[in-house]
């Protein structure tokens, strides 16, 4: 017959000393011993709720049935059971579950320390007051030995009973956590030591590792949480906490710890200095990388080259801005030179040192400006496979050079005026800003007044940036520089192709000086290295004529988006000024250019001209 067909009254049968039977699902007392109903002094026990008898720890008393139905059996002594009358009773549970009822014998505690008294004292008195001293003795030299051998330890130890009580802690952890003796022993120790997280959040004990240890027999080892100090402040340990039994009955754990406050705090700090070294050595490859990158590409020199007046002026305007803080816009044709005179300004200035990051702003696309300038974190975008940083923060201590700003996207210009006016910028996918110390050198080779008519240009950035103006006039209007230009750039191309210069013949000055130049120095440059190269005998030879100078561009020379607007502008403008400013009509500039007077007037609108720009003419 299964024991669980069998009534819970013939279940109790054999029982000894208080015990009851529980339903599980109800909480219904189903039977009950005499002892039980003169224990609790109620005689009409079945049929009432169990939990109605215990005094006010319904918790622990769930955890303790939880503990049975885990475990099919266990003991507790926290649980204090009440009378009909009220009266409170200390006592020990012992419980087992066949998974439906649960039955509990109830020992009375204080019934039990009497009759173990009464037992101490018969066995006492029968052997003698000499054999009981001579025990006492031996238990407390053993006691004396064994906190001597806990007080010598490094480590903090204490000891938890099975109802979580502090039973003994030995001197260095009374001296880490500032608790005594008196403190601690007796209490739960959870509450005084082990209460919360670091971040404020509540620890439950149930939830604890040593809690693990001395209810269901693990071993635990935990290599960073917070124990509470008495004065209230927390201190990062490390322990193993260990069960520990009586005979087979498991008594409660043992907890080894140790302070390792210092230790975390020195890896903590390791780890910041690594990560700096790392972002440092980021840095450093990618400046590495944009230098590399800068030197690859030609350039003709870092200073600036002729003896023209537009020149000296130049350099005169070098020279009083170089060593101040103030922003720098230079304008002028494409080919002009606006890179070298950047390069000029940074090299005389006191971020000489620092790197001259040299940011071509139409040279990205749009979706990948805001990568390139403010810089991208891992994982910010598809591809991004690591942190890169940006050209401002490239620049971080020296100078960042926009070069043709006019190209900058609008969405981005508003972003790039609000790092360099807060000195901060945040890479793309990150929330950390960075600081900024830098200085700005821009350039453009359109008319920025326009280009905020024309909506494509933030008036403030424009202010922002047009601290200090540099114009660099176009080669055609300097003739007497060509000559230095051209022995300049045939010195630097021969000594790349190590061979000696040849001469440069006044017959050829005169031909570079009737020349129109619309690609500027920079067509210059490349005429002469042509020549240098075509040259077999002692003089210079170039195949440049002014007669051929409008098939040659067109042939060999192309435009930016910015020369052709310049082109735009400069035939708009010229055929309002040859009909007086008249758009609509047989003679009106629309039939001259071939549109229709609305394409015209809404062209006019979008290059933001006035009727000053062809009454000028």
């Amino acid at each position: 017959m299964n024991i669980q067909d069998r009534t819970p009254d013939s279940r109790l049968a054999g029982a000894f000393g208080a015990t009851l039977i529980l339903d599980l699902d109800t909480d219904e007392i189903l039977a009950a011993t005499p002892q039980a109903h003169v224990l609790l002094k109620d005689p009409s026990l079945v049929g009432s709720r169990f939990s109605n008898l215990v005094a006010d720890d319904v918790p622990h008393m769930i955890l303790f049935v939880d503990e049975v139905i885990y475990r099919g059996e266990a003991w507790t002594r926290r649980i204090i059971l009440r009378t009909r009358e009220n009266d409170r009773i200390n006592c020990e549970i012992n419980g087992r579950s066949d998974g439906k009822t649960l039955t509990l014998q109830i020992t009375d505690l204080a019934a039990l320390e009497r009759r173990a008294e009464a037992v101490q004292a018969a066995s006492m008195y029968n052997g003698g007051i000499l054999e009981w001293q001579r025990a006492q003795a031996f238990f407390s030299e053993l006691e004396r030995q064994n906190q001597l051998i806990l007080n010598a330890a490094g480590e903090g130890i204490y000891g938890v009973n099975a109802d979580g009580k502090t039973t003994f802690v030995n001197r260095a952890a009374q001296e880490m956590l500032g608790w005594t003796d008196e403190d601690l022993l007796g209490e739960d120790i959870h509450t005084k030591i082990h209460h919360h997280h670091l971040d404020g959040e509540i620890y439950p004990s149930h939830e604890c590792p040593i809690y693990q240890s001395f209810r269901y027999e693990q071993v635990n080892r935990i290599e960073d949480e917070v124990f509470w100090r008495k004065d209230g402040k927390p201190i990062r340990v490390e322990y193993v906490s260990t069960p520990i039994y009586e005979g087979q009955r498991l008594a409660g754990a043992v907890v080894i710890f140790r302070d390792i406050t210092e230790r975390w705090e020195n890896e903590r700090k390791l780890r910041e200095a690594m990560d700096q070294v790392a972002a440092l050595r980021d840095r450093l490859e990618q400046e590495n990388a944009y230098l590399q990158e800068a030197i690859s590409i030609e350039r003709a020199h870092h200073d600036v080259v002729g003896q023209s007046p537009a020149i000296q002026q130049i350099l005169q305007r070098v020279e009083m801005v170089s060593r101040t803080q103030a922003n720098v816009l230079i304008t002028g044709e494409s080919g002009t030179g606006k890179a070298m005179v950047a390069s000029a300004i940074h090299n005389d200035s006191d971020r000489r040192r620092r790197p001259l990051i040299h940011f071509k702003c139409g040279s990205v696309t749009p979706d990948m400006f805001e990568s390139e300038l403010f810089g991208h974190v891992r994982g910010a975008f598809t591809g991004a496979l690591r942190d890169k940083p940006g050209k401002l923060e490239l620049a971080h201590g020296g100078t960042l050079f926009l070069d043709e700003v006019a190209d900058i996207p609008l969405e981005q210009q508003g972003q790039l005026l609000d790092a360099l006016q807060n000195r901060r910028v945040t890479r793309l996918g990150d929330d950390r800003a960075r600081s900024l110390e830098l200085r700005v050198v821009a350039s453009t080779s359109r008319n920025l007044d326009r280009e905020v008519q024309a909506g494509r240009m933030r008036p403030e950035l424009v202010f922002f940036l047009n601290v200090f103006p540099i114009h660099c006039t176009p080669l055609r209007e300097r003739p007497d520089d060509i000559p230095l230009l051209a022995a300049h750039f045939l010195n630097l191309v021969c000594k790349r192709l190590s061979r000696t210069p040849p001469i440069i013949t006044e017959g050829t000055i005169r031909t570079l000086q009737q020349y129109d130049w619309p690609g500027n120095v920079r067509e210059l440059a490349n005429v002469i290295e042509r020549g240098a190269i075509v040259s077999q005998g002692e003089k210079l030879v170039v195949d440049i004529h002014p007669d051929a100078a409008p098939a040659t561009r067109k042939i060999t020379t192309l435009l930016s988006e910015a020369d052709i607007e310049q082109i735009r502008v400069a035939n708009t403008i010229a055929c309002l000024q040859e009909t007086n400013g008249r758009v609509s009509g047989p003679n009106g500039a629309a039939a001259l250019l071939g549109v229709k007077p609305t394409t015209l007037y809404s062209r006019i609108k979008t290059l933001g001209l006035s009727p000053d720009d062809w009454a000028s003419g």
